[in-house]
């Protein structure tokens, strides 16, 4: 009897007293210039049939290369895994690599996190699930392709035969994530790895994602082990929990005595900074609770007054627009515009946070754009001081631009590769001419000081940082120029949670020392409530509900700021059980036909300063 069929036998009567993944002194090292490295450093966990499992940890603790180390994708050549992985039984580590390929996505479905990186751009999605089908030999021809359908049915895709011609480049992230949920599911494995599978999407589709494992998991028996580094996701989905720190388990547990009782500091520390609605204050802005790393001890965040409801206006966005044309034929015009942003109005006052949220596609990013000029806008006005930057030529925006910058979502692709960070922060001082090369030296090892840095770190390159400390170069260098704006686009939404409460942190410090005023973009509703002082929550390019902080999140009134509010993760490990109804709605297109022109909207004021977008039965256009 060969290895596969041995499998076979172990896996299909699932039950009884064995888990369906035993895991044990797992261990694996790479190869590296200074010679083998070890990443995972012997971790133990099982998983039971409709059992999930949630391995937690930030970026490098090992997590992910413990899910490709148990699949057995890692390049041989290149790593050595040591232990046992067995499933149902079978110790996989012994199989051969036919009889591993066997294995995969027949037994063992896997999800990955960048759904667009892993579906084929030139195959259909119909094509790639069929194709899964066809090599387990589960399905062929035109009934693999009636099972795709199916399987898209059941990921709860609207209009799913229709879509099953479609390419991924076509499909939303929600969506795209919910064929690569289709593809692990094709040939009903009994165990399934998802790897950060919503870390990229917005938090309403996240809701979906999580919503729709947990319902396929209890229709189809199968065993879940989820990778995350987010605790809240952890309370949603997990029975029990390992937290890894550095490749090793440092804590290991059910996931209610985790929540209830944890023992390892760094367990402490995720579990505080995870964002809670509700938390924030009416005096104004809160500080994170982060890890004391000398101590072990989490310190609790502090409160920030509220001083700036009579500061001096530095931003007003009056009525601004801003289209983009959708080519159509060689010789034709236009055939369509995508309204991006649409009469968008609001203030910013000195040392003030104002946060613009909403899911992707609604238009913030474009906003925060066309302010600093980056992409023109067609109407309206942007003023700062008092001046209207819409007016200015090249060369005066270019001096503008001391007074008000950007930092960007991705701090690698901000970087120079090839440029030290010091060089990078001292950039824009000479670019502008506002002193000697000396002068702007002194000026980067100073910055570096004050985001946390050491200043012998001026002489590393980005790709010697982690995520974190990338993204505190770029606020660096953007208080290069002292400007009186920031606008942070998404700025913290790509960092673990705990680097997440550092680096939130150290831009309030900064606010409260310089008198910054930060206008935040973001689609993270619990992490705008705790540090802003104004939200305007945005939604087809248009705001649809502004106010003070504690007005909107304390009084939600439109319908778009109530769904988004209630896709928030809860860390609540009570709520796991619960199975709520899978909401299909996602943004719609913002796309337009030429001669369409946008309604007429009216606002009605709920309480002072907070005001809410009229609505009728067609909100959702």
């Amino acid at each position: 009897m060969n290895a596969i069929s041995t499998v076979a036998e172990h896996i299909l009567p699932i039950g009884g007293p064995e888990p369906l993944l035993s895991v044990r002194n797992l261990k694996t090292s790479f190869l590296t210039q200074q010679g083998w490295t070890e990443i995972v450093k012997g971790i133990d966990f099982d998983i039971g049939a409709e059992e999930t499992l949630a391995v937690v940890g930030e970026s490098g603790s090992g997590k992910s290369v413990t899910a490709l180390s148990i699949m057995r994708l890692l390049d041989p050549e290149m790593s050595r895994i040591k232990g046992s992985v067995k499933l149902a039984g079978q110790d996989l580590l012994k199989l051969s690599p036919a009889a591993m390929r066997k294995i995969r996505g027949r037994h063992i479905g896997m999800i990955f996190q960048e759904a667009m990186t892993s579906l084929n751009p030139l195959q259909t999605v119909g094509q790639q699930i069929a194709e899964v089908l066809t090599i387990h030999g589960t399905h062929s021809g035109q009934a693999a392709m009636k099972e795709a359908g199916r399987l898209l049915e059941r990921v709860r895709i609207p209009a799913a035969s229709s879509r099953l011609k479609d390419y991924p480049h076509a499909l939303s992230g929600g969506m795209r994530q919910r064929v690569m949920i289709a593809m692990a599911l094709a040939c009903k494995p009994n165990l399934l790895i998802a790897d950060e599978p919503t870390t990229a999407l917005d938090v309403t589709i996240q809701a979906q994602i999580l919503q729709l494992i947990k319902q396929l998991q209890k229709e189809e028996g199968m065993g879940v082990l989820f990778i995350t580094h987010d605790m809240g996701v952890v309370a949603e989905i997990a029975d029990r929990t390992v937290v890894m720190l550095q490749g090793s388990a440092v804590e290991s547990d059910s996931t209610d005595v985790i929540f209830e009782a944890p023992q390892n500091p760094y367990t402490r520390a995720l579990i505080a900074a995870v964002p809670r609605l509700g938390q924030g204050s009416e005096r104004g802005p809160q500080h994170f609770p982060v890890l004391d790393r000398a101590t072990g001890m989490v310190v609790a965040g502090r409160e920030r007054p509220d001083t700036v409801r009579k500061a001096d206006l530095v931003l007003r966005v009056n009525e601004l627009v801003k289209r983009f044309d959708i080519a159509g034929g060689l010789f034709s015009g236009p055939a369509g515009r995508v309204h991006a942003v649409e009469k968008v109005s609001f203030d910013l006052r000195a040392g003030e946070t104002l946060s613009l949220v909403g899911e992707s596609g609604c238009g913030k990013s474009t906003t925060g754009r066309a302010i600093m000029r980056l992409v023109e806008p067609d109407s309206g006005e942007i003023s700062i001081d008092g001046t209207d930057i819409r007016v200015l030529d090249r060369h005066r925006m270019r001096d503008m631009r001391r007074h008000i910058q950007m930092i960007f979502q991705d701090p690698y692709a901000s970087l120079n590769p090839r440029m030290q960070v010091g060089d990078a922060i001292a950039e824009p001082f000479l670019t502008h001419r506002l002193g000697t090369r000396a002068q702007a030296r002194d000026k980067a090892m100073d910055l570096l000081e004050k985001v946390g840095l050491a200043t012998e770190m001026a002489t590393r390159y980005p790709s010697q940082f982690s995520g974190g400390q990338r993204q505190r170069i770029c606020i660096a260098r953007a208080l290069s120029l002292e400007p009186k704006v920031i606008v942070a686009d998404e700025s913290v939404s790509a960092l673990d949670v705990s680097i997440k409460a550092q680096v939130v942190n150290l831009m309030m410090d900064l606010q409260e020392q310089f008198g910054l005023s930060y206008l935040f973009i973001s689609h993270d509703m619990a992490v705008v409530e705790r540090i802003s002082h104004q939200v305007a929550v945005m939604y087809l390019g248009e705001i649809v509900e502004k106010g003070p902080v504690a007005a909107v999140f304390g009084n939600p009134q439109h319908p778009y700021t109530r769904r988004l509010m209630a896709a928030v993760p809860v860390p609540d490990p009570a709520r796991r059980k619960q199975l709520r109804p899978v909401n299909n709605d996602e943004v719609r297109s913002p796309i337009r036909p030429v001669d369409y022109n946008p309604p007429v909207r009216t606002y009605r004021q709920v309480s002072p300063g907070h005001i809410v977008q009229l609505w009728g039965d067609d909100w959702k256009i």
